[in-house]
Formats: structure tokens, C-alpha cells, sequence
């Protein structure tokens, strides 16, 4: 079974979440405008981007640590 890893799994979730919650309840909501709508919602998908590049970096410094351990130990 192929493993998903953490930089996609979370961020598509968090994504999906927030889409779903946003056309769910943007229609709904008459306190804020529209404008504080959709600043909300883009500053959501930005703080989701950002969650995704710092996993996918803390992955690659990972695997790069696990190759660095193999070449060691072949030595």
C-alpha cells in the first residue's frame, strides 16, 4: 500500500475544510462584507500553502538526513 505523506494529506484536508466551510457559509454571513469574506478565505488558502511548503521542506531535509545516515554506514 502506497504511503501518503504529511505535506499532501494535511493540506488537502485543511483545503477541502475550508472550501466546504466557505460555500457553506459565506452566503449565510451579513455581519462582514464581502470584502472581509474573501480576505478571509484567501488568507486561509495562503496559511494552507505555507503549511504544505514548511512539510514538504521538513520532508526533504528528512529524507536527505536518512540518505546522508545510509551512505554513513555503508562507509
Amino acid at each position: 500500500m502506497k504511503r501518503f505523506r504529511k505535506s499532501v494529506i494535511m493540506p488537502l484536508a485543511l483545503f477541502i475544510y475550508t472550501t466546504v466551510m466557505a460555500i457553506y457559509f459565506i452566503p449565510r454571513n451579513h455581519e462582514l462584507s464581502d470584502t472581509e469574506k474573501w480576505v478571509t478565505v484567501s488568507a486561509s488558502y495562503l496559511i494552507i500553502v505555507l503549511l504544505w511548503w514548511v512539510l514538504r521542506k521538513k520532508e526533504q531535509m528528512m529524507a536527505k538526513r536518512e540518505e546522508e545516515a545510509k551512505r554513513n554506514d555503508k562507509k
